[in-house]
């Protein structure tokens, strides 16, 4: 039986001990969580752990008093393979920061990150607030964080790797520096970044034609993103990416990360 499922029948206190540790440590000290009773000053339970009986699929929340969107999300799925574990998301939204309604378009409809839909206004709004696509707030920087969190979490298990499929453009950068290397998507990404380059078929797309096309956005991963977000690839006239972005399938090893450089040195 698979690790996913197996915790999944364990007692509830002894599923909040192994997940616990799915949350860095930085989020229970800044936000007042109490990492045994997993509440926050006020005695509230803030974390939500769903894990039921028999399911191969975990989900660790955590949502401050008075907050709709969660704080801090994790979901871990077993593969077939045992000693391999799906990394499906983390979401991680700083309360601080100012809300951006690109989740949701015009009709209140989910846009599922802005691939079913988009809500152009909002993610206009949030381009020059400075987040990258599905991000409704800025994030708090724990990239580095929740993989060492994610990392031990498997160490105890005697996972030996972690897959993940990159949903957007910036999270395959991030991931590939952060040691992740690519099952799938490896020539997409080297493509990408060649045809940006000054000159090249997706640099000269950056015409301004929209608010997610600005010139400056070949040099940066963000502006990049973006552009991608906003359909370029399938404007590239290139056979690899006629079929427009599609999520690179990307793993690190435990305890024997090696990354994959497709933007070397990149600015974000």
């Amino acid at each position: 039986m698979s690790w996913i499922q197996r915790i999944s029948r364990l007692s509830r206190s002894e599923k909040e001990g192994l997940y616990r540790i799915l949350i860095p440590p930085s989020v229970y000290h800044n936000f007042g969580i109490d990492p045994l009773s997993l509440c926050n000053v006020n005695g509230e339970k803030v974390v939500r752990i769903f894990s039921p009986q028999g399911d191969r699929t975990s989900l660790v929340e955590i949502k401050l008093a008075g907050q709709d969107d969660p704080l801090y999300s994790i979901q871990l799925t077993d593969t077939n393979d045992f000693t391999q574990i799906d990394w499906d998301f983390v979401i991680v939204n700083d309360p601080s920061s100012q809300r951006f309604n690109t989740n949701v378009d015009q009709d209140g409809t989910d846009t599922l990150f802005g691939w079913a839909s988009r809500n152009l206004e909002e993610e206009e709004k949030a381009v020059e607030a400075g987040l990258f696509p599905g991000q409704i707030t800025k994030g708090l920087g724990l990239t580095r964080e929740v993989i060492h969190v994610l990392e031990f979490f498997c160490r105890i298990l005697d996972v030996k790797s972690i897959r993940l499929e990159a949903l957007f453009y910036h999270n395959a950068i991030t991931y590939e520096r952060h040691d992740f290397s690519y099952f799938d998507g490896y020539a997409q990404m080297k493509r990408i970044h060649e045809l940006f380059q000054p000159g090249q078929k997706l640099f000269n797309k950056l015409d301004n034609s929209t608010p997610f096309r600005k010139p400056e956005f070949a040099h940066t991963v963000r502006g990049r993103s973006w552009a991608i977000h906003d359909g370029i690839l399938t404007e590239s006239d290139d056979n690899l990416l006629e079929d427009g972005w599609e999520s690179p399938v990307m793993y690190r090893m435990v305890g024997k990360p090696r990354g994959m450089i497709t933007f070397p040195d990149p600015i974000y």
